[in-house]
Protein backbone atom coordinates (compact mmCIF):
# COMPACT_ATOMS: atom_id res chain seq x y z
CA UNK A 1 0.00 0.00 0.00
CA UNK A 2 3.08 2.06 0.28
CA UNK A 3 3.31 4.83 -3.08
CA UNK A 4 5.85 4.35 -5.63
CA UNK A 5 6.80 7.89 -5.39
CA UNK A 6 4.94 10.94 -3.75
CA UNK A 7 2.96 13.26 -4.99
CA UNK A 8 2.81 16.67 -4.92
CA UNK A 9 0.79 16.82 -1.98
CA UNK A 10 3.39 15.02 0.19
CA UNK A 11 6.34 16.97 -1.58
CA UNK A 12 5.45 20.55 -0.49
CA UNK A 13 6.57 22.83 0.42
CA UNK A 14 8.71 24.63 -2.89
CA UNK A 15 11.92 25.74 -2.00
CA UNK A 16 10.57 29.54 -0.83
CA UNK A 17 8.44 28.10 1.79
CA UNK A 18 4.76 28.04 -0.62
CA UNK A 19 2.45 25.72 -0.21
CA UNK A 20 0.23 26.65 -3.60
CA UNK A 21 -0.30 30.36 -3.29
CA UNK A 22 0.20 30.00 0.49
CA UNK A 23 3.42 30.45 3.71
CA UNK A 24 6.30 31.86 2.44
CA UNK A 25 8.74 34.43 4.66
CA UNK A 26 6.97 37.98 5.81
CA UNK A 27 9.12 38.81 8.61
CA UNK A 28 11.09 42.14 8.87
CA UNK A 29 14.62 42.12 7.44
CA UNK A 30 16.29 41.44 11.35
CA UNK A 31 14.66 38.30 10.84
CA UNK A 32 15.82 36.65 7.53
CA UNK A 33 19.54 36.14 8.41
CA UNK A 34 18.20 33.99 11.22
CA UNK A 35 15.33 32.56 9.17
CA UNK A 36 17.86 31.87 6.43
CA UNK A 37 20.58 30.45 8.79
CA UNK A 38 17.13 27.60 10.60
CA UNK A 39 16.59 26.67 6.85
CA UNK A 40 19.93 25.40 5.93
CA UNK A 41 20.70 24.10 9.85
CA UNK A 42 17.36 22.23 9.19
CA UNK A 43 18.25 20.74 5.98
CA UNK A 44 21.48 19.81 6.66
CA UNK A 45 20.36 18.24 10.25
CA UNK A 46 17.58 16.10 8.41
CA UNK A 47 20.21 14.67 6.27
CA UNK A 48 22.32 13.47 8.95
CA UNK A 49 22.08 10.28 10.08
CA UNK A 50 23.54 11.44 13.72
CA UNK A 51 20.78 13.92 14.26
CA UNK A 52 18.09 11.44 13.12
CA UNK A 53 19.56 8.84 15.25
CA UNK A 54 19.96 11.43 18.67
CA UNK A 55 16.32 12.35 17.75
CA UNK A 56 14.81 9.40 17.75
CA UNK A 57 16.50 7.99 20.94
CA UNK A 58 15.15 10.62 22.53
CA UNK A 59 11.69 10.26 21.33
CA UNK A 60 11.49 6.62 22.73
CA UNK A 61 13.31 7.16 25.92
CA UNK A 62 12.48 10.66 27.29
CA UNK A 63 9.18 11.24 25.62
CA UNK A 64 7.70 7.80 25.69
CA UNK A 65 7.23 6.69 21.61
CA UNK A 66 5.88 5.10 20.03
CA UNK A 67 2.43 6.13 21.25
CA UNK A 68 -0.71 3.31 21.53
CA UNK A 69 -3.34 3.08 18.93
CA UNK A 70 -6.41 2.28 21.26
CA UNK A 71 -9.52 0.81 19.64
CA UNK A 72 -12.18 2.54 21.38
CA UNK A 73 -14.56 -0.75 21.98
CA UNK A 74 -16.96 0.33 24.78
CA UNK A 75 -17.28 4.63 23.09
CA UNK A 76 -17.79 2.83 19.41
CA UNK A 77 -20.14 0.51 20.66
CA UNK A 78 -21.94 3.48 22.43
CA UNK A 79 -21.85 5.73 18.91
CA UNK A 80 -23.38 2.65 17.19
CA UNK A 81 -21.15 2.66 13.95
CA UNK A 82 -18.00 3.04 12.78
CA UNK A 83 -14.57 1.42 14.81
CA UNK A 84 -12.86 3.86 16.50
CA UNK A 85 -9.34 4.05 17.26
CA UNK A 86 -7.57 6.83 19.39
CA UNK A 87 -3.73 8.12 18.68
CA UNK A 88 -2.24 8.87 22.04
CA UNK A 89 -0.41 11.55 21.73
CA UNK A 90 -1.91 12.61 25.36
CA UNK A 91 0.07 9.40 27.21
CA UNK A 92 3.79 11.32 26.24
CA UNK A 93 5.99 12.80 28.78
CA UNK A 94 4.14 16.77 29.14
CA UNK A 95 0.76 15.48 27.88
CA UNK A 96 0.73 16.45 24.17
CA UNK A 97 2.19 15.93 20.97
CA UNK A 98 3.56 19.53 21.50
CA UNK A 99 7.28 18.02 22.63
CA UNK A 100 7.64 16.06 19.33
CA UNK A 101 8.46 19.16 17.84
CA UNK A 102 10.18 21.15 20.59
CA UNK A 103 12.43 18.04 20.97
CA UNK A 104 13.48 18.47 17.54
CA UNK A 105 14.13 22.18 17.51
CA UNK A 106 16.02 22.07 20.99
CA UNK A 107 18.20 19.98 19.11
CA UNK A 108 18.42 22.58 16.14
CA UNK A 109 19.50 24.84 18.55
CA UNK A 110 22.11 23.64 19.69
CA UNK A 111 23.80 22.57 16.73
CA UNK A 112 23.22 26.57 15.66
CA UNK A 113 25.14 27.58 19.35
CA UNK A 114 22.02 29.61 20.74
CA UNK A 115 21.95 29.86 24.24
CA UNK A 116 18.48 31.36 24.90
CA UNK A 117 15.35 29.66 23.83
CA UNK A 118 11.64 31.75 23.56
CA UNK A 119 8.14 30.26 22.76
CA UNK A 120 4.95 31.62 22.82
CA UNK A 121 2.17 29.12 24.18
CA UNK A 122 -1.76 29.95 23.91
CA UNK A 123 -2.99 26.33 26.50
CA UNK A 124 0.48 26.12 27.48
CA UNK A 125 1.33 22.38 26.55
CA UNK A 126 3.71 24.27 23.97
CA UNK A 127 5.07 26.12 26.90
CA UNK A 128 5.44 23.26 28.86
CA UNK A 129 7.20 21.11 26.31
CA UNK A 130 9.33 24.11 25.33
CA UNK A 131 10.64 24.50 29.39
CA UNK A 132 10.95 21.03 29.76
CA UNK A 133 13.36 20.51 26.45
CA UNK A 134 15.16 23.96 27.57
CA UNK A 135 15.42 23.13 31.36
CA UNK A 136 17.12 19.40 30.10
CA UNK A 137 19.54 21.19 27.58
CA UNK A 138 20.68 23.45 30.31
CA UNK A 139 19.05 26.74 28.15
CA UNK A 140 17.62 29.51 29.07
CA UNK A 141 14.09 30.22 28.72
CA UNK A 142 11.44 32.59 28.41
CA UNK A 143 7.56 31.71 27.67
CA UNK A 144 5.32 34.60 26.42
CA UNK A 145 1.46 33.90 27.48
CA UNK A 146 -1.54 36.21 27.00
CA UNK A 147 -2.77 36.95 30.57
CA UNK A 148 -6.65 35.54 30.11
CA UNK A 149 -4.85 32.22 28.99
CA UNK A 150 -2.63 32.39 31.97
CA UNK A 151 -6.00 32.77 34.09
CA UNK A 152 -7.39 29.80 32.57
CA UNK A 153 -4.37 27.46 32.42
CA UNK A 154 -2.62 28.17 35.57
CA UNK A 155 -1.76 24.43 36.07
CA UNK A 156 0.77 24.82 33.12
CA UNK A 157 1.86 28.69 34.29
CA UNK A 158 2.75 26.67 37.45
CA UNK A 159 4.27 23.49 35.79
CA UNK A 160 6.49 25.78 33.54
CA UNK A 161 7.57 27.97 36.23
CA UNK A 162 8.63 24.96 38.44
CA UNK A 163 10.62 24.04 34.50
CA UNK A 164 12.64 26.75 35.47
CA UNK A 165 11.17 29.09 32.83
CA UNK A 166 10.28 32.27 32.80
CA UNK A 167 6.41 33.39 31.69
CA UNK A 168 5.46 36.72 31.00
CA UNK A 169 2.34 37.74 30.97
CA UNK A 170 1.14 39.31 27.42
CA UNK A 171 -1.32 42.09 28.30
CA UNK A 172 -1.98 43.84 24.98
CA UNK A 173 -5.52 43.23 22.81
CA UNK A 174 -7.04 39.92 23.39
CA UNK A 175 -4.20 38.97 25.75
CA UNK A 176 -4.20 35.56 24.16
CA UNK A 177 -1.99 33.58 21.48
CA UNK A 178 -1.76 36.07 18.88
CA UNK A 179 -0.54 38.74 21.26
CA UNK A 180 1.75 35.93 22.69
CA UNK A 181 3.13 35.16 18.80
CA UNK A 182 3.81 39.07 18.44
CA UNK A 183 5.50 39.27 21.50
CA UNK A 184 7.70 36.56 21.05
CA UNK A 185 8.47 37.46 17.79
CA UNK A 186 9.09 40.90 19.18
CA UNK A 187 11.81 39.36 21.26
CA UNK A 188 13.42 37.56 18.72
CA UNK A 189 14.01 41.08 16.75
CA UNK A 190 15.90 42.13 19.73
CA UNK A 191 18.08 38.83 20.67
CA UNK A 192 18.28 36.97 17.42
CA UNK A 193 21.92 36.79 17.49
CA UNK A 194 21.61 34.21 20.81
CA UNK A 195 18.16 33.16 20.67
CA UNK A 196 16.26 30.51 19.02
CA UNK A 197 12.30 31.21 18.67
CA UNK A 198 10.64 27.37 19.39
CA UNK A 199 7.77 28.19 17.69
CA UNK A 200 4.96 25.49 19.02
CA UNK A 201 2.78 25.28 15.21
CA UNK A 202 3.21 24.76 11.57
CA UNK A 203 2.48 28.34 11.05
CA UNK A 204 4.48 31.10 10.64
CA UNK A 205 7.13 32.08 8.13
CA UNK A 206 9.26 29.07 6.07
CA UNK A 207 10.68 27.09 7.55
CA UNK A 208 8.92 26.73 10.38
CA UNK A 209 5.67 24.84 8.90
CA UNK A 210 8.14 22.29 7.09
CA UNK A 211 10.17 22.05 9.98
CA UNK A 212 7.18 21.81 12.62
CA UNK A 213 4.86 19.06 10.61
CA UNK A 214 8.41 17.14 10.03
CA UNK A 215 9.23 17.03 13.32
CA UNK A 216 5.35 15.49 14.46
CA UNK A 217 4.87 13.50 10.92
CA UNK A 218 5.66 10.88 13.58
CA UNK A 219 2.15 10.41 14.60
CA UNK A 220 0.63 9.51 11.24
CA UNK A 221 3.66 7.53 10.40
CA UNK A 222 3.08 5.22 13.73
CA UNK A 223 -0.57 5.37 13.41
CA UNK A 224 -0.35 3.83 10.07
CA UNK A 225 1.77 1.14 10.96
CA UNK A 226 -0.26 0.13 13.79
CA UNK A 227 -3.49 0.50 12.08
CA UNK A 228 -2.54 -2.25 9.28
CA UNK A 229 -0.68 -4.16 12.22
CA UNK A 230 -4.34 -3.92 13.74
CA UNK A 231 -6.87 -3.94 11.06
CA UNK A 232 -4.63 -4.97 7.93
CA UNK A 233 -5.89 -2.21 6.15
CA UNK A 234 -5.89 2.18 5.91
CA UNK A 235 -8.66 3.55 8.36
CA UNK A 236 -11.45 5.21 5.95
CA UNK A 237 -11.44 8.46 8.12
CA UNK A 238 -8.70 10.36 9.88
CA UNK A 239 -10.05 13.35 12.54
CA UNK A 240 -8.17 15.69 14.24
CA UNK A 241 -8.40 19.33 15.69
CA UNK A 242 -6.76 22.40 14.17
CA UNK A 243 -5.63 25.31 15.94
CA UNK A 244 -2.33 26.42 13.67
CA UNK A 245 -2.48 22.81 12.92
CA UNK A 246 0.57 21.02 13.85
CA UNK A 247 -1.01 17.74 15.27
CA UNK A 248 -3.12 17.36 12.29
CA UNK A 249 -0.80 17.80 9.90
CA UNK A 250 1.57 15.55 11.98
CA UNK A 251 -1.26 12.92 11.39
CA UNK A 252 -2.65 13.61 8.04
CA UNK A 253 1.08 13.86 6.31
CA UNK A 254 1.70 9.81 6.12
CA UNK A 255 -1.23 9.23 4.47
CA UNK A 256 -1.86 12.18 1.66
CA UNK A 257 -1.25 9.76 -1.08
CA UNK A 258 -3.41 6.79 0.40
CA UNK A 259 -6.82 8.34 -1.75
CA UNK A 260 -9.51 6.28 -0.15
CA UNK A 261 -8.30 8.01 3.11
CA UNK A 262 -10.67 10.66 4.31
CA UNK A 263 -9.18 13.44 6.55
CA UNK A 264 -11.23 15.65 8.85
CA UNK A 265 -9.96 19.16 10.48
CA UNK A 266 -12.05 20.06 12.96
CA UNK A 267 -11.85 23.77 13.87
CA UNK A 268 -13.30 26.05 16.91
CA UNK A 269 -16.66 26.97 16.48
CA UNK A 270 -16.80 28.50 19.22
CA UNK A 271 -20.05 30.16 20.62
CA UNK A 272 -21.49 29.54 16.60
CA UNK A 273 -19.99 30.95 13.22
CA UNK A 274 -20.82 34.83 14.90
CA UNK A 275 -17.95 37.45 14.14
CA UNK A 276 -15.46 37.66 17.02
CA UNK A 277 -17.42 34.21 19.14
CA UNK A 278 -15.16 31.39 17.11
CA UNK A 279 -11.89 30.66 15.71
CA UNK A 280 -12.66 28.65 12.18
CA UNK A 281 -10.90 30.08 9.75
CA UNK A 282 -12.42 28.35 6.83
CA UNK A 283 -16.20 29.37 7.87
CA UNK A 284 -16.02 33.29 6.65
CA UNK A 285 -12.16 34.02 6.77
CA UNK A 286 -10.41 35.70 4.18
CA UNK A 287 -6.79 35.32 2.60
CA UNK A 288 -4.39 37.64 4.15
CA UNK A 289 -0.82 38.01 5.83
CA UNK A 290 -0.49 37.03 9.31
CA UNK A 291 2.95 37.09 11.84
CA UNK A 292 5.14 35.59 9.03
CA UNK A 293 2.88 33.92 6.56
CA UNK A 294 0.04 34.16 3.89
CA UNK A 295 -3.15 31.82 4.76
CA UNK A 296 -6.42 31.70 5.29
CA UNK A 297 -7.24 33.68 8.44
CA UNK A 298 -10.14 35.89 10.46
CA UNK A 299 -10.54 39.05 9.33
CA UNK A 300 -13.01 42.05 8.50
CA UNK A 301 -13.18 44.07 4.93
CA UNK A 302 -10.40 46.18 6.01
CA UNK A 303 -8.03 43.74 6.77
CA UNK A 304 -7.64 43.98 10.91
CA UNK A 305 -7.55 41.00 12.63
CA UNK A 306 -10.64 40.13 13.87
CA UNK A 307 -10.94 38.67 18.27
CA UNK A 308 -11.47 35.16 18.35
CA UNK A 309 -13.17 32.93 21.03
CA UNK A 310 -12.99 29.36 22.23
CA UNK A 311 -13.56 27.42 25.44
CA UNK A 312 -10.06 26.00 24.32
CA UNK A 313 -6.93 28.11 24.88
CA UNK A 314 -5.28 26.35 22.10
CA UNK A 315 -7.83 26.88 19.32
CA UNK A 316 -8.39 30.51 19.32
CA UNK A 317 -5.73 31.44 16.98
CA UNK A 318 -6.86 33.71 13.99
CA UNK A 319 -5.12 32.09 11.32
CA UNK A 320 -4.57 28.51 10.28
CA UNK A 321 -1.61 27.06 9.03
CA UNK A 322 -0.47 27.22 5.32
CA UNK A 323 -0.55 23.59 4.64
CA UNK A 324 -3.81 23.49 5.68
CA UNK A 325 -4.81 26.10 3.32
CA UNK A 326 -3.26 24.63 0.73
CA UNK A 327 -4.86 20.66 1.34
CA UNK A 328 -8.70 22.53 1.88
CA UNK A 329 -8.10 24.37 -1.87
CA UNK A 330 -6.89 20.63 -3.38
CA UNK A 331 -9.74 18.96 -1.10
CA UNK A 332 -7.62 16.54 0.07
CA UNK A 333 -9.02 17.27 3.35
CA UNK A 334 -12.27 18.61 4.65
CA UNK A 335 -12.57 21.50 7.35
CA UNK A 336 -15.46 21.95 9.73
CA UNK A 337 -15.81 22.90 13.51
CA UNK A 338 -17.41 21.98 16.82
CA UNK A 339 -18.74 24.86 19.08
CA UNK A 340 -17.49 24.68 22.87
CA UNK A 341 -21.13 22.94 23.80
CA UNK A 342 -20.16 20.09 21.26
CA UNK A 343 -16.38 20.17 22.68
CA UNK A 344 -17.65 19.82 26.12
CA UNK A 345 -19.99 16.89 25.67
CA UNK A 346 -17.24 15.02 23.84
CA UNK A 347 -14.90 15.61 26.68
CA UNK A 348 -17.46 14.55 29.48
CA UNK A 349 -18.60 11.49 27.17
CA UNK A 350 -14.67 9.74 26.52
CA UNK A 351 -13.74 10.72 29.99
CA UNK A 352 -17.27 8.35 31.23
CA UNK A 353 -17.33 5.78 28.47
CA UNK A 354 -13.50 5.16 28.21
CA UNK A 355 -11.60 6.92 31.25
CA UNK A 356 -9.39 8.83 29.08
CA UNK A 357 -10.13 12.46 29.96
CA UNK A 358 -9.16 14.60 26.41
CA UNK A 359 -7.91 17.86 26.00
CA UNK A 360 -10.29 20.42 25.25
CA UNK A 361 -8.58 20.91 21.85
CA UNK A 362 -8.55 17.49 21.00
CA UNK A 363 -12.46 17.38 22.38
CA UNK A 364 -13.18 19.22 19.43
CA UNK A 365 -11.65 16.22 17.28
CA UNK A 366 -13.79 13.99 19.26
CA UNK A 367 -17.41 16.06 19.12
CA UNK A 368 -17.16 15.35 15.19
CA UNK A 369 -16.13 11.77 15.44
CA UNK A 370 -19.36 11.45 17.50
CA UNK A 371 -21.51 13.03 14.59
CA UNK A 372 -19.96 10.62 11.93
CA UNK A 373 -19.71 7.14 13.72
CA UNK A 374 -23.16 6.29 14.20
CA UNK A 375 -23.52 7.71 9.98
CA UNK A 376 -21.05 4.84 8.83
CA UNK A 377 -20.86 1.50 8.33
CA UNK A 378 -19.89 -0.79 11.35
CA UNK A 379 -16.65 -2.08 8.81
CA UNK A 380 -15.73 1.26 8.88
CA UNK A 381 -12.73 2.69 10.79
CA UNK A 382 -12.16 6.25 12.03
CA UNK A 383 -8.60 7.38 13.82
CA UNK A 384 -9.13 10.33 15.72
CA UNK A 385 -5.91 12.38 17.21
CA UNK A 386 -6.11 12.60 21.07
CA UNK A 387 -3.07 15.44 21.11
CA UNK A 388 -3.22 15.96 24.75
CA UNK A 389 -4.38 14.84 27.68
CA UNK A 390 -7.13 16.64 29.82
CA UNK A 391 -5.54 17.41 33.21
CA UNK A 392 -5.00 21.10 32.52
CA UNK A 393 -8.88 21.81 31.73
CA UNK A 394 -10.39 20.36 34.39
CA UNK A 395 -10.78 23.56 36.17
CA UNK A 396 -12.27 25.06 32.66
CA UNK A 397 -14.60 22.72 32.07
CA UNK A 398 -15.99 22.48 35.72
CA UNK A 399 -16.93 26.00 34.98
CA UNK A 400 -18.54 25.49 31.83
CA UNK A 401 -20.41 22.27 32.57
CA UNK A 402 -21.10 22.46 36.21
CA UNK A 403 -20.80 26.40 37.14
CA UNK A 404 -18.33 25.42 39.97
CA UNK A 405 -14.47 26.71 40.22
CA UNK A 406 -12.34 25.23 41.66
CA UNK A 407 -9.39 25.63 43.90
CA UNK A 408 -6.30 23.84 44.26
Amino acid sequence: MTPTAPSPLASMPDAHGHFGPYGGMFVPETLMAALQELTAEYEKAKNDPAFRAELDQLLTDYVGRPTPLYFAKRWTEQLGGAKIYLKREDLLHTGAHKINNAMGQILLAQRLGKTRIIAETGAGQHGVATATVAARAGLKCVIYMGQVDMERQMLNVARMRFLGAEVVPVTAGQATLKEAVNEAMRDWVTNVRDTHYILGTAYGAHPYPMMVRDFHRVIGLEARRQILEREERLPDLLIACVGGGSNAIGLFHAFLDDKEVGMVGVEAGGEGIIPERHAARFQGGRLGVLQGAKTWLLANEDGQIQLTHSVSAGLDYAAVGPEHAYLHDQGRAEYTYATDDEALNAFQSLSKIEGIIPALESSHALAHAMKVAPQMDKDKIIIVNVSGRGDKDVAQAARFVWGETLKF
